[in-house]
């Protein structure tokens, strides 16, 4: 019996699930379920604040004196809505939910967001 020791004879050999788990959280870091609260800290107020003013000032600044300009107030006021409503759902994310999640209002779709109107109407 002989031992090949090319390189090029090595067959592909599948990886296990317990390689991807680990090559997920090498990748991702550790990631709670969505019925576990997140044990990490909230970012400190005056880095998100700081942070914030950078995105608002790169698009008034990337988007002055451009064809988007007249777009830019509708564009900078949809980035506040957007933040507001991460702010809105965010207690319900921090906490465990108990049981089934609840159901959204009528006439809303993800997010708060109108629901498209269905095809019956």
């Amino acid at each position: 019996m002989t031992i090949r020791s090319d390189p090029d004879f090595e067959p592909h050999h599948a990886s296990s699930s317990a390689a991807r788990v680990i090559d997920a959280l090498q990748l991702f870091g550790y990631r709670p379920h969505r019925d576990e609260p997140d044990p990490r800290p909230l970012p400190e107020e005056h880095r998100v604040q700081s942070a914030l003013a950078d995105v608002f000032d790169a698009l008034v600044s990337a988007l002055s004196d451009t064809r988007l300009e007249p777009d830019l107030d509708e564009l900078l006021w949809s980035t506040v809505n957007l933040f507001h409503r991460i702010a809105q759902a965010g207690p319900a994310r921090t906490r465990p939910q108990q049981g089934q999640a609840e159901p959204e209002p009528e006439g809303t779709g993800r997010l708060g967001n109108p629901a498209p109107p269905s095809s019956s109407e």
